[in-house]
C-alpha cells in the first residue's frame, strides 16, 4: 500500500474562540499533494506537492470544530488517508495547571521520568500530550497525576504539556493548557 500519512495538531489541545492552531500533515515517502478534508468535505491543498503541509486555523470559532483527516493524492487518484484529528473549539474556563518533570528536563537514555500535571481544582481530569502524536498521551487524574518513563529513549523526548477539564452537570470545562515542557534524552 502507499505510505501512511500522519496528522497532528500543533499546540495540541483543546482551543480556545480565537485562538489559533496548525494542523500539520505528513506523507513518509509520498510525492503527491496532500490535501485537508473536515467531516468529509475538502477544504483546501497546498499549492504544491510534497511530503508535508500545514493548515492553520486563526480565529478559531465553533465552526472549526470537528474531524479533520489528510489525503495523500497523485494525478488526482487517492493513494493514502491519515486517522482522524478531532479539533475541539470551546471556552476555557479553568486555570492553566502546572506541568513539572522530575529528575530533570534533560536526562541519559535509559533514566527513569516522571512528568506531573498540577491542578488544583478538584475532581479534575487532565490530559497529557506530547507535541507530534494525534492521540492524548495519558489521561491523569488528582489518584494518578504522573506520567511515568521507566526507560526513557529519545523517541521520548519532545515538547509536552498538559491540559485539565471537570464535569460540570451535563457538560465539561476545560482549563487553558500548561506551558509546554521540553524533556531531551541524550
Amino acid at each position: 500500500g502507499a505510505p501512511p500519512i500522519s496528522i497532528f495538531l500543533k499546540p495540541p489541545g483543546v482551543m480556545a474562540p480565537g485562538g489559533s492552531a496548525t494542523i500539520c500533515c505528513s506523507w513518509q515517502g509520498g510525492r503527491g499533494q496532500l490535501e485537508l478534508h473536515k467531516d468529509g468535505q475538502r477544504l483546501r491543498a497546498p499549492g504544491q506537492g510534497g511530503g508535508s503541509a500545514e493548515f492553520t486555523i486563526s480565529n478559531a470559532s465553533f465552526g472549526d470544530r470537528g474531524t479533520y483527516r489528510c489525503h495523500g493524492l497523485a494525478a488526482g487518484t487517492l493513494l493514502a488517508r491519515s486517522e482522524d484529528l478531532d479539533v475541539m473549539v470551546q471556552e476555557l474556563l479553568l486555570p492553566a495547571p502546572a506541568l513539572s518533570v522530575l529528575p530533570a528536563a534533560e536526562v541519559p537514555a535509559g533514566s527513569g521520568v516522571s512528568l506531573r500535571c498540577s491542578s488544583a481544582l478538584p475532581a479534575a481530569r487532565c490530559w497529557l500530550y506530547l507535541e507530534g502524536r494525534n492521540a492524548v498521551l495519558d489521561v491523569l487524574s488528582q489518584h494518578q497525576e504522573t506520567f511515568n518513563i521507566s526507560h526513557a529513549r529519545e523517541g521520548d523526548g519532545g515538547r509536552y504539556s498538559c491540559q485539565c477539564f471537570q464535569r460540570a452537570e451535563a457538560s465539561f470545562r476545560y482549563s487553558a493548557a500548561s506551558r509546554p515542557l521540553e524533556l531531551v534524552v541524550r
